[in-house]
């Protein structure tokens, strides 16, 4: 019988690459965190010793659960709100995906977009076989698909990402320009620029804790945040869930969090969370090293 020791051991050996694949699948460290975690505690309940190679079988299982996330109806997954520094946005997605995506150990903000345009079959052949080396036999397995079957949707994957239009495609650092404009309009209270930044039909979901909010409309979103000038000066970007982000800092705390969803350049969607209780769970402050 296999040691539990020395079975765990090899688990925690084998974590991080099993959490960089949950991350590029899911986008979200929050649901990446979730899928290992799942993982290990199927392994737990199997007879190791019936286990040829550790490797493909967690490789398999942590695919497999983060193809069932992936399938799920997006209205059934909370939100998790995994805050990331945002760093050097990436290079856009001009040549191989599989090669940009293996240029950071996150999913930018291009690559991330795009992937979204996958279906979880294709997305999950495409990250196991083309971002991470794993062979056509183990996303196979993974899919519960043939090896042909693997290796046709990696292929339709790789030509789906090869040719998604350039408004799925952001160029280097213009959705770091677009959240600076919103700042900077906000902090001005330049209604105009903020109306100019907004999609007409934009949506604005906050949520306080004790209540939330739904603001429909690139006039009444701008209307709100024209009164949030002193937030927008105290705002640093972050990437939220992979998406472009900011943190409204006050007092060396973090007093709420956006994130954005661009489309055409245009804001399309706003999610806001402004909970004091979950945002002191989430340890922003950590992650942004606020003193």
């Amino acid at each position: 019988m296999t040691d539990q020791k020395i079975l765990a051991r090899r688990f925690e050996n084998a974590r991080p690459r099993l959490l960089a694949i949950a991350n590029k699948l899911l986008s979200s460290g929050a649901d990446a965190e979730d899928v290992v975690q799942e993982t290990w505690l199927r392994l737990e309940r199997v007879d190791a010793d019936g286990i040829e190679n550790l490797d493909a079988w967690l490789t398999t299982v942590v695919s497999r659960v983060s193809l069932d996330l992936l399938r799920a109806p997006r209205r059934a997954r909370e939100h998790s709100w995994h805050v990331e520094p945002w760093r050097d946005e990436p290079v856009a997605l001009t040549g191989d995906p599989a090669a940009e995506a293996e240029r950071s150990d996150q999913v930018g903000v291009a690559l991330f977009v795009v992937l979204e345009t996958l279906s979880p079959a294709e997305r999950v052949a495409f990250v196991l076989h083309d971002v991470f080396g794993r062979p056509f036999e183990e996303v196979a397995e993974a899919l519960d698909r043939s090896v042909d079957a693997a290796r046709k949707l990696a292929s339709r994957a790789r030509r789906r990402l090869q040719s998604a239009p350039d408004t799925l495609r952001p160029q280097p650092g213009r959705a770091r320009e677009l959240v600076g404009a919103w700042l900077n309009a906000a902090q001005q209270g330049n209604f105009a620029a903020l109306l100019g930044l907004l999609d007409d039909g934009a949506v604005l979901r906050a949520d306080y804790g004790a209540d939330s909010q739904v603001i429909e409309g690139a006039r009444a979103i701008t209307e709100r945040a024209v009164l949030s000038a002193r937030l927008a000066a105290h705002s640093t970007p972050i990437l939220i869930d992979g998406r472009p982000g900011v943190a409204a800092v006050v007092n060396g705390r973090v007093v709420s969090i956006m994130a954005f969803t661009f489309v055409d350049g245009r804001i399309t969607r706003l999610d806001v969370l402004a909970d004091a209780r979950r945002l002191d769970g989430l340890n922003i402050g950590g992650v942004l090293r606020l003193k």
